[in-house]
Formats: C-alpha cells, sequence, structure tokens
C-alpha cells in the first residue's frame, strides 16, 4: 500500500509489517517546511500506533535524505519579525519528531539516501539503525548559519560518535562521508546507492518478523541507561525481563528452541 505525497511531500509505503515514510520533496532537497513537519509527525504517529507495523523506515527521494529546514521559509519568517512563531517549530515539530523516532515501541531504520543535514541529521541519528549510500553523509550544518543545534543533535551524536567527535562535528561542522561516518560509527552500514531500498526492505522485513515487545523494551533500557546510574539500570533491567518473560512471544520462543525450530514472534 502506498499514499501519493500531498502538497507537503510525505507519503507512506506499507509492505507486510514494514512502514516507510518517504520525504517526498525532491526538487528542495527534502527541506522541512511547516507544512512537511505536520505532515512528517503525522504520518510517524499513525505508523508508531498501528500494531500491524513492527518496523519503520525513514527516508527520503532524489539527492538527500532531508537538509533540515527549509530556508527560504525560515527567512521568510525572519524578514517578518515574528520570532516566537520562527522558534515555535522547536518544540511543536522537531521535537516530537525527534522523540517519536527515538521512544516509538518498534524498531527504526534510517535509509540515508543523500545528506542528511540539520534536523535531517538528527533525525537520522534518532533511529536504531543508519543505513547509508555510498554516496551519502552527514552535516551538523546549525552553528553555519549561527545556530546552536536542534531535534536532539547534541544528545545523539556525542552516544554515537564519543564527545569529543559530536564537538569537533558541531561547532566545525562540515560533511561527513559515508565511509567515514562508519569508521566513527555514525552509519551502521554502508551499502552501493543503488541497493539501499533493497537492502533496507531486507533489514526491516528480518526486524518486522522479530520480537517487537523485546525490541521496544531494548529501546527503553538503553535511553533509560542514558540518564542512570548502574544501580538503577540494571533494576530497569530486571523489571524489563520481568515483562517479556511474561510474554507469549518468549514462551513460544523457548519452546521453539527446544524443539529446535526456528520461533516465530507475534508482538504479545
Amino acid at each position: 500500500m502506498s499514499e501519493q505525497p500531498d502538497h507537503a511531500g510525505v507519503r507512506v509505503e506499507v509492505d507486510g509489517a514494514v512502514a516507510t515514510v518517504v520525504l517526498d520533496r525532491p526538487a528542495a532537497m527534502n527541506s522541512l517546511t511547516t507544512p512537511t513537519k505536520v505532515a512528517l509527525l503525522a504520518a510517524l504517529e499513525r505508523v508508531a500506533a498501528d500494531d500491524a507495523v513492527r518496523c519503520v523506515v525513514l527516508t527520503g527521494t532524489g539527492r538527500a535524505f532531508s537538509v533540515g529546514q527549509d530556508l527560504r521559509e525560515h527567512a521568510d519568517v525572519l524578514a517578518s519579525g515574528d520570532l516566537s512563531s520562527l522558534w515555535s517549530t522547536v518544540p511543536e515539530h522537531y521535537n516530537p519528531v525527534s522523540t517519536l523516532l527515538a521512544t516509538m515501541p518498534k524498531p527504526v531504520i534510517a535509509a540515508v539516501n543523500g545528506v542528511a543535514a540539520g534536523a535531517g541529521a538528527s533525525f537520522a541519528m534518532a533511529a536504531d539503525l543508519r543505513l547509508v549510500g555510498a554516496s551519502a553523509g552527514f552535516n551538523l550544518a546549525f552553528t553555519g548559519i549561527g545556530l546552536s543545534a536542534d531535534s536532539g543533535a547534541t544528545w545523539y551524536l556525542p552516544r554515537l560518535v564519543g564527545t569529543g567527535r559530536a564537538m569537533d562535528l558541531l561547532l566545525r561542522p562540515r560533511t561527513v562521508h559515508a565511509q567515514e561516518a562508519l569508521d566513527i560509527g555514525l552509519a551502521t552500514e554502508v551499502v552501493p546507492d543503488a541497493d539501499l531500498p533493497t537492502r533496507a526492505a531486507e533489514v526491516a522485513a528480518s526486524l518486522a518478523a522479530g520480537p517487537t515487545l523485546a525490541y521496544a523494551a531494548v529501546r527503553r533500557a538503553v535511553a533509560f541507561s542514558a540518564a542512570h546510574d548502574l544501580p538503577a539500570s540494571l533494576a530497569h533491567e530486571s523489571d524489563a525481563m520481568s515483562a517479556t518473560g511474561a510474554t507469549q512471544d518468549h514462551a513460544d520462543a523457548v519452546r521453539s528452541f527446544l524443539a529446535k525450530e526456528r520461533p516465530t514472534f507475534h508482538a504479545r
């Protein structure tokens, strides 16, 4: 199933238990206008709430994954002098998208088909896995236009590449090309550009067939541990083990293991 993009340039494609959310403004390098941000958040909310969807892929069309904020729209608002509406987009649009990508109860893959800059890079970093086309790259472009960072860039980036390297990329923004991104831990896997959609579909299908409830628990535990000490994290893990250990998926998987069969997971 495919939803055609509206004027905002966002569409959703569903194949089995995999939903692919596509940014589809290729002429504008998938930059984010207010309608695009609203449509993106709505699409993500829909697939996050759909129990039939067990893995989500975020990608773009054309030469870019997303270059972040549409600067033409941004310049128009700056010229209007209405700075309150200019910066309200961060808590109203960018933060909810970033949070949903990082916290929805199912795995998220960013299929980075081209440059991911600014908030586009942040959204890719919010995903669990970043499959990156060989000609793609990342640019934390915020300070290049005299801004701080948003959409979780200062939270995700140090956890992926370390504080020192994150500071360098934030203070001296440049394009980190695919192979370097892989070398420093920013990319999960690099594939030829032409193979990216197929590879993303393969990985997504594998995750969609997996233990969704366990995946969700792991996502929560990793986020929890980032802000808590070891004793609290151990306690959180213990609670998560009790919860996932009570699922039908766990019981069925143990039986399958003992029977030397491949387990089938039903997210229950």
